[in-house]
Parts: structure tokens; sequence; C-alpha cells
């Protein structure tokens, strides 16, 4: 059995605690504080861009879910406390990072294209826009009813969704551990829970990115889940590769991957 490594450890006691965080303290404040808002959002705050890493169960909190949390430390503890073992703890925490922000980065950038693709539909059909963001702050229950002439359930559903959503989890960071353990052990056999057939890790891991892009574009899950950031396990995975890459690649020994 693989033995857990310090920084993937310290990384697991950080985000139960966090979790913890979410069941006790009271009226939601903690997704409020830590998880990352729409940055048009007035709950939007700087340092959500790295706390909602540590930030699982999704924000309902009728029924916040310990499974998100669960799912992604052991995916943390099964791929990262290999790649720690061979880049050092520097390294990695480095790589865990610059993929979460990678993750952040590529799905607030989509989730904009979407909004702003929207709030133009809306203005050319006459709606100010200080009453659109007045509207989407405070007449959740209304909305449908003053723009359903003009947008779709579609695009009802991604300009509210998109304004008022949260995001959480470290589904990004895994994400870029998961290519890097990839490219580092390409032959490595994995396997689906639901596809108990063992797959070389180098078709394997490209093929779990190229699902999430698709279901990302399409807007349908593939993985039968709903309220998924595919664009940030996209966004992380890239980022995890690029460095992976860089650090291989190089001619410089000090940033070499294997030293």
């Amino acid at each position: 059995m693989m033995r857990i490594t310090d920084t993937v450890k310290h990384l697991i006691i950080i985000n139960v605690i966090m979790f913890v965080g979410t069941l006790f303290v009271a009226n939601g404040a903690f997704y409020e504080w830590f998880a990352m808002h729409f940055p048009k959002n007035e709950a939007f705050q700087p340092w959500q861009i790295f706390t909602h890493m540590f930030m699982h169960g999704g924000g309902d909190l009728q029924n916040i879910s310990i499974t998100h949390l669960l799912f992604n430390m052991f995916g943390l503890w099964m791929f990262g406390s290999s790649v720690e073992q061979v880049l050092g703890s520097k390294r990695f925490i480095f790589i865990y990072i610059s993929a979460g922000l990678g993750a952040v980065a590529l799905q607030i950038a989509y989730n904009y294209f979407e909004f702003n693709s929207v709030l133009s539909v809306l203005e050319n059909a006459g709606f100010n826009q200080t009453e659109i963001y007045q509207t989407l702050k405070s007449s959740f229950n209304t909305y449908d009813r003053r723009w359903e002439s003009v947008l779709d359930t579609e695009q009802l559903r991604d300009i509210v969704g998109n304004f008022n959503g949260i995001m959480v989890g470290a589904s990004g960071c895994l994400m870029g551990i998961m290519a890097a353990f990839g490219m580092m052990n390409p032959n490595a056999e994995l396997m689906l829970i639901f596809l108990p057939i063992p797959i070389k890790a180098k078709y394997f891991i490209p093929g779990i990115i190229l699902l999430d892009l698709i279901s990302g574009l399409s807007g349908q899950s593939i993985f039968g889940y709903g309220n998924i950031a595919h664009f940030a396990h996209v966004g992380g995975a890239i980022t995890g590769a690029f460095i992976m890459w860089y650090w291989k690649k190089t001619q410089f020994n000090k940033n070499r991957w294997d030293r």
C-alpha cells in the first residue's frame, strides 16, 4: 500500500478541517467567506481564488454531502503520494496550487463568456445593465417572468447560475496531480470504479480530461452528476501537464522534474 507523504497528509487534514467548518459555522457563512464566487457578485473576495481549493460539499446547507470530499481526498492520496515521493514537497505543492489556479482561471473565463453573451442579449432587448444586476442579486424568483420573452431556459440558467453560483473543491488541483502522475508513470495501469478494466495512465488520464471537455462544451455531464465545474478539471490538468512538460524537457538540471 502506498505510504501517505507529509504534504499530502497535511493537505487532507486542511480539507477535512474546512469541511467540518461548513457543518458547524451557521447560515452557510463558510461558503460565503471561502467558496469561489463569480467576480461580478458582491460576495466575491480575492482570497477565494485560493480558499475554494480547500472547500467541499457544494454549498447546499440542506444536503451537504461528504462524497465530494472523500472522492478528492482518496485521489489525492492515491496519486499525490506517488508524485510527491519523486518531486519532493516543494515542487509537489507548486503543482498542486498552480493546478488549482489554472482550474479556476479557465472555469471563470468560460463562465464570463457565457454570462456576457446572455447579458448582451438582455441589453439588446432594452434591459438596463444596472437593473439586470439588481435583479440577479435580489429577485431570483422573478427573473424568468421578466426575461423569458428574450431568453430560453438554458440562457436563463447560464446567467443566473454563473452570477449566483459558487465553485468549491480540490478537483482542479487533483487533475493537475493526475496529469503529472500520468507523465511520470505513463504505463501504470488504472481502473474506473464502474469500468473495472486496467487502462494505462497514458490513455486513462487523457480520456478523463477529454470526457470533462466534452461535458463542459455540451452542458451535459457524461459522469452522471450535476454541478460539476468541468472546465476547472480541464484547466487543472493542462496546468499540471505543462509544468511537468517544462520540468522534464528543460536542459537546466536545477529545473529538471526528476532531480
